[in-house]
C-alpha cells in the first residue's frame, strides 16, 4: 500500500493564546469529498476572527483539533466525482474551506472556491475571501448603500476596511476613511477614499463633520464599535446606518441617540450569508476584479511557520496596512 502523501499544517489542539498554534510537517493530505476541490495552498489570508475563534471567545467555536484559516488562493490539485466548475491546474481563491487553511493543501466545498482572475497573483487572491465578501455584505446586504451617499469607513487601511473603500468608490459613493498613521491614510486615499482622518488625532469627528457639511454620512462601516460606536451614532444623517463588523468588547450607549435621525444598528456576519448573497458576491467582486477596480492590497506576510507571531501581529499592531498573509 502507497504512504499517505503527508503535508505542513498549523493544528490548533486547545483554545488559547497565539502559542497554541502549533506548526506541524507531518499532516496527512485530506482528500476531497463527492463535491469538494482539493486545493495546493498558495497564500492564505489573516483573518481578526480567526485570533477570536483560536481564544475560543467566538460565538462560533470549532471542534478540536483544527487547522484555522478560510481564505486561500493556490491551484487545484484534484476534485470530487460530482464537482463540474473545476479542474486540476485551475487558479482559485476561496471564502470558505473545510480543512483549514494554514495548510499546504486544503479541502473546500464547490461553492466555496472561485476562479481568481488572470491579474491578480495568489497573495492578492488570498486577500479576497472575509475582506470582500464581508465588505460587500456590509455595504449592499445589509446597509443597502446607494450610489451618491457618503459612506465613512473607519479602520479604512485594513484588509475589511480597504475593500470596503474600493467596493465604495467602485459603486459611485462619496467615500470618507479613517486610519492611525499617516501610512494607512495615505493607503485609504489611494484606494478609493476620496478623504481621510486620523482616528487618533483629537476633534477628527468636528473633522468629518466638516467634510460633510453638517450633513453626516449615510453609512458607517465600523470595525472596532467598542471604540467608536457613541462617536459613529453623532455622525449619522438622517436615517443613516451603522454596520457593525468588528469588536472587541463591551460599550455603553444612550438608545436616545437613535431615535430623533431614526438611525439604525446592524450587525454583520459572513457565516449568515446564504448560498445566494455569496453567489451574488462572487459575481459582482470578481467583475470588479477583471475590469482593475477592485485590486487587494498585501500588507505583512509571514512564512506559515511563524503563524503564531501573525496572530500576535494582527491584534497588538498600532495600524493596519493591507492585508496579512501566510506564505507556503
Amino acid at each position: 500500500m502507497a504512504t499517505r502523501k503527508l503535508m505542513r499544517a498549523v493544528v490548533v489542539s486547545e483554545f488559547g493564546g497565539p502559542s497554541v498554534l502549533q506548526f506541524q510537517s507531518d499532516v496527512p493530505v485530506p482528500n476531497p469529498g463527492l463535491t469538494q476541490v482539493l486545493i495546493r495552498v498558495h497564500a492564505c489570508g489573516v483573518n481578526p476572527v480567526e485570533t477570536y475563534i483560536r481564544s475560543g471567545a467566538y460565538a462560533r467555536k470549532p471542534n478540536l483539533p483544527y487547522t484555522p484559516g478560510t481564505d486561500v488562493a493556490g491551484e487545484v490539485e484534484a476534485v470530487g466525482k460530482h464537482v463540474k466548475t473545476f479542474k486540476a491546474g485551475d487558479r482559485v481563491f476561496t471564502s470558505g474551506t473545510v480543512t483549514g487553511g494554514y495548510a499546504e493543501y486544503t479541502i473546500a466545498s464547490e461553492e466555496s472556491v472561485h476562479p481568481l482572475p488572470d491579474n491578480l497573483n495568489y497573495k492578492q487572491g488570498a486577500a479576497i475571501g472575509i475582506p470582500y465578501f464581508t465588505a460587500y455584505r456590509a455595504l449592499f446586504h445589509k446597509a443597502h448603500s446607494k450610489a451618491g451617499e457618503r459612506v465613512l469607513i473607519h479602520g479604512a487601511s485594513g484588509g475589511v476596511g480597504m475593500a470596503a473603500c474600493q467596493i465604495a468608490r467602485a459603486f459611485g459613493m462619496k467615500v470618507l476613511g479613517t486610519a492611525g498613521t499617516c501610512e494607512g491614510l495615505n493607503l485609504a486615499l489611494k484606494n478609493g477614499a476620496h478623504q481621510a482622518f486620523n482616528h487618533k488625532e483629537e476633534g477628527y469627528i468636528e473633522k468629518i463633520k466638516e467634510a460633510t457639511c453638517g450633513q453626516g454620512v449615510n453609512v458607517i462601516i465600523e470595525m472596532l464599535s467598542n471604540m467608536n460606536l457613541n462617536a459613529d451614532l453623532q455622525l449619522l444623517s438622517f436615517g443613516g446606518r451603522v454596520i457593525i463588523v468588528g469588536c472587541r468588547g463591551p460599550i455603553e450607549i444612550n438608545p436616545r441617540d437613535t431615535m430623533a435621525k431614526e438611525t439604525s444598528i446592524i450587525g454583520v456576519s459572513l457565516f449568515s450569508a446564504t448560498k445566494e448573497d455569496r453567489a451574488e458576491s462572487s459575481a459582482s467582486l470578481f467583475a470588479g476584479m477583471e475590469a482593475g477596480l477592485l485590486s487587494p492590497v498585501i500588507g505583512p506576510e509571514y512564512p506559515l511557520e511563524q503563524a503564531s507571531q501573525a496572530h500576535e501581529e494582527i491584534i497588538s499592531s498600532s495600524g493596519a496596512l493591507g492585508k496579512m498573509v501566510l506564505i507556503m
